[in-house]
């Protein structure tokens, strides 16, 4: 019973996400407003049925965050290169993406860093992986989880931006079940995004 409890919350909670991002991606105009609406919800649910853990002290998990989403970003810029080299239409493709869901202001930088990144950390990592351990390995939980997480984004009709959130759901999954800190996951998560938007935008 408790654990059909628990399949039962988990699908509502990912359907509710799902139907939100949906819509979300519809309306460009108040994309920021519905997203960043959608990750309170989603780092709500994270809190009240969530596991976090965090077991590295401070300096370490910032250090770590740093290093890791460094790599990550490394990884996605790679990846970015050599997507362009087969696939003509992906300069055009990232440039209409970033014109339409991309940050422009102050504001949309500070709910990325502030909400957004959190969020996706909490809901994802901290509340849909750790729940999907009640039935399969955690490797198949992160596995899924990112999977998941990648779908989502592809519902912008993005799909190299799915595919860039697959790979960073599975780094960031596995460092979460290897390292078991939701700070670190988190800080990498904000040091990958600062990185990618801000400091070498693609």
């Amino acid at each position: 019973m408790y654990k059909s409890r628990k399949l039962v919350g988990l699908l509502l909670s990912l359907l509710f996400f799902y139907g939100m991002l949906y819509f979300t991606f519809k309306e460009a105009d108040i994309f920021w407003y519905l997203y960043t609406f959608t990750l309170l919800i989603g780092i709500s649910i994270a809190i009240i049925y969530g596991k976090f853990k965090d077991e590295l002290p401070t300096w370490r998990y910032l250090l770590y965050g740093i290093g890791y989403g460094t790599i990550i970003y490394g990884i996605i810029r790679i990846g970015y290169i050599v997507l362009s080299q087969v696939y003509s239409g992906m300069n055009a493709s990232m440039s209409n993406f970033l014109n339409t869901y991309g940050p422009s202001t102050i504001w949309h930088y500070l709910l990325l860093i502030c909400i957004i990144a959190v969020g996706e950390e909490l809901f994802w990592r901290g509340f849909v992986q750790q729940h999907l351990k009640e039935w399969v390995s955690p490797i198949f939980a992160v596995v899924i989880t990112s999977i998941l997480f990648a779908s989502s984004v592809a519902l912008s009709g993005f799909l190299p931006g799915a595919m860039a959130a697959l790979a960073a759901g599975l780094i960031l999954g596995f460092l979460y079940e290897w390292k078991k800190s939701m700070p670190l996951i988190i800080v990498s998560h904000e040091i990958f995004i600062l990185l990618l938007f801000m400091i070498l935008p693609l």
